[in-house]
């Protein structure tokens, strides 16, 4: 069996207006049997639903906020920089994804996007609208390969099932999450303080996010690497059936 294409989705420096990878991604997709691919950025419409057909599975990656307008709010000073390419190129890309029911995995802004995209709403920044405890970190600093705060997984849920695990220790470093969960999704996980941090569609073979980073931490924690290794089965099941 040919081992299948992921569509990984580009980062986006705007200061050297260049696009660029973090290795974290594309090694954990090669660790876990998959090709990598970046994808362009671009708003070109037929080029998106080529894309869309053309690859096995995505990985929607982490990055800028995603602009407030998504979901219908007035962007708050507190809000960081968004990159409206990005929010056209992934809004569009997933329409066409969820529609073709290609499995997706989504990572910290990813797991945003997908949820504004779906019609949720998130807090544009954690520290002003939702005061977290001192014990709960959800912006680490490097290195970012150390978890530092613990979720609780849903039971019998389907990360569950791939983490083996009720209770976990994750890395994080993000300022905005989830705030009205989008209702075609449903959680799998949450921090100590009952922030959002995974969620899936149950009414797709295989669309799943998560807050925190599994491709900073999959070396020193094979239990992340199953995230990764997830997408790909369900992309190399997607492929017996064509």
């Amino acid at each position: 069996m040919k081992k299948p294409y992921i569509g990984v989705l580009p980062l986006y420096d705007s200061e050297k207006d260049s696009y660029w990878m973090l290795p974290g991604y594309m090694k954990a997709v090669e660790a876990a049997g998959g090709i990598p691919v970046m994808l362009p950025l671009t708003v070109d419409q037929d080029a998106i639903r080529s894309m869309a057909r053309v690859f096995d599975g995505f990985l929607f990656t982490g990055g800028q906020d995603v602009n407030p307008e998504m979901y219908g709010e007035k962007k708050e000073p507190c809000c960081g920089e968004i990159c409206e390419e990005r929010d056209v190129l992934e809004r569009t890309l997933l329409e066409r994804v969820i529609d073709l029911d290609k499995p997706v995995l989504g990572i910290c802004r990813g797991i945003q996007l997908i949820n504004a995209a779906l019609g949720g709403t998130l807090y544009q920044d954690l520290n002003t609208q939702r005061p977290s405890t001192a014990t709960i970190e959800h912006r680490q600093r490097p290195p970012y390969d150390r978890p530092v705060h613990r979720i609780t997984i849903v039971k019998d849920s389907p990360l569950h099932r791939i983490l083996g695990e009720e209770h976990m220790m994750v890395n994080s470093f993000h300022h905005q999450g989830i705030k009205r969960l989008a209702e075609r999704l449903a959680p799998l996980a949450s921090s100590e303080d009952g922030l959002i941090e995974a969620v899936h569609m149950p009414d797709r073979k295989f669309v799943l996010a998560v807050q925190w980073h599994p491709e900073y931490i999959y070396k020193a924690d094979d239990r992340h690497l199953r995230l990764f290794r997830e997408l790909i089965t369900h992309c190399s099941s997607s492929q017996l059936m064509v």
